[in-house]
């Protein structure tokens, strides 16, 4: 299975000690943690607008280096624009960045991991878990 971590997710394990996240970040098996390349570019984003301070970009580089980064595809744009117009239809939009993250995971059949589910639970189709507080099914 396919874990895609989303911005929020992952600004968490970087800035935070989390018990819960840590160990399901460590027990993840090789090659099921990845991010979507919007989720990079939100984290480089950070550090830039901070002036790329120097601990903070040796954490979110350390943090980039243990996961997979999934590139934006055709396949992913097609369910971001897909997902947007229904969203949008329906009156529930949610911001542009977290848009383009689920319609990536759905694209990927991947689950979603967010501590950020009031945005992700308008988006039906999509799996989501959240590890930041919930521990792992035994």
């Amino acid at each position: 299975m396919l874990y895609l971590l989303d911005t929020d997710t992952c600004s968490y394990a970087i800035r935070y000690a989390c018990a819960t996240l840590d160990a399901r970040l460590a027990a993840a098996k090789a090659g099921s943690l990845a991010i979507s390349a919007v989720t990079r570019a939100e984290l480089i984003f950070g550090l830039e607008k901070r002036g790329n301070p120097r601990a903070l970009s040796r954490r979110v580089h350390a943090f980039l280096d243990r996961v997979t980064v999934v590139s934006w595809d055709a396949a992913a744009a097609d369910r971001f624009a897909q997902l947007r117009a229904k969203l949008e239809r329906d009156g529930t939009p949610i911001g542009v960045f977290d848009t383009m993250i689920a319609g990536h995971a759905l694209a990927l059949k991947a689950t979603l991991v967010t501590n950020n589910r009031k945005h992700f639970q308008k988006v039906k189709a999509l799996r989501v878990e959240n590890w930041v507080k919930e521990t792992p099914p035994a």
